[in-house]
Order: C-alpha cells, then structure tokens, then sequence
C-alpha cells in the first residue's frame, strides 16, 4: 500500500501530464475529469481576477487560456516538483504565442490532492 506522499506526486503528476496536453493542444477534457467538484483556483486579473470555484468555473478558464494562447504552450522543461502529503508543486518553463506574440516563462503551479483529484490549483 502507499503512503499519502506518494498517492499525492502519482495524482498530481497524471493531472500535470493532462494540464500540459490542455496547455499545447486546447484539450481539456482529460484535466478536467480529474477535478473535484468544489475545485478552486485564484488568478490575478480580468475576468478570473481572485478565487474561482467549481468545475465549469475552471473549464470556463482553462478554455480562455486555450484562446489566449491559440497556437498552443508548451513545456519545455519541468525545472523542480516538490511535494508534501497534500500538495505538489510543477517549477516549468514553456513557450508559445500569446495572443499571437512570442511568449517565453518559467511558471510554477501548485495543484492541491484529494484522494485520487485535484482540489485546487
């Protein structure tokens, strides 16, 4: 059986693979399945600006990313992951076009583990 650290980096790392197919091709679906229902998110600005609630909420926001960045964004390198029992954090750089400009970034996203979903981002 595994321990809780370890169930949270196989959860989070399958949910990383389907955020970064979501990232380069506008696909979704698979990212999203992994989502709680309560799942929540904060963003900076515009629309999205503060906390997010909820599943069509976050398929509301990953489909405007997808938009932003119509031609795609892809990771070109995962640069650190660390974990806790509950959390695991993805430090990545990626490059792409947004809203049709080069675009170049090191990110890092932290998605929060409920038993076998993502909780929070």
């Amino acid at each position: 059986m595994t321990n809780k650290k370890e169930n949270t980096l196989k959860v989070a790392h399958q949910a990383f693979e389907y955020f970064s197919n979501g990232l380069a091709t506008g696909e979704w679906n698979n990212f999203l399945g992994m989502l709680t229902e309560d799942f929540s998110f904060w963003f900076p600005q515009g629309k999205y600006h503060g906390l997010n609630v909820g599943k069509e909420r976050a398929k509301e926001f990953f489909n405007y990313v997808s938009q932003a960045f119509s031609s795609g964004l892809n990771i070109t390198s995962v640069e650190r992951v660390t974990s806790s029992d509950t959390t695991v954090v993805f430090e990545f750089r990626d490059e792409g076009k947004l809203m049709g400009e080069p675009y170049k970034n090191r990110v890092a996203v932290s998605f929060d583990v409920r038993e076998d979903k993502i909780c929070g981002y």
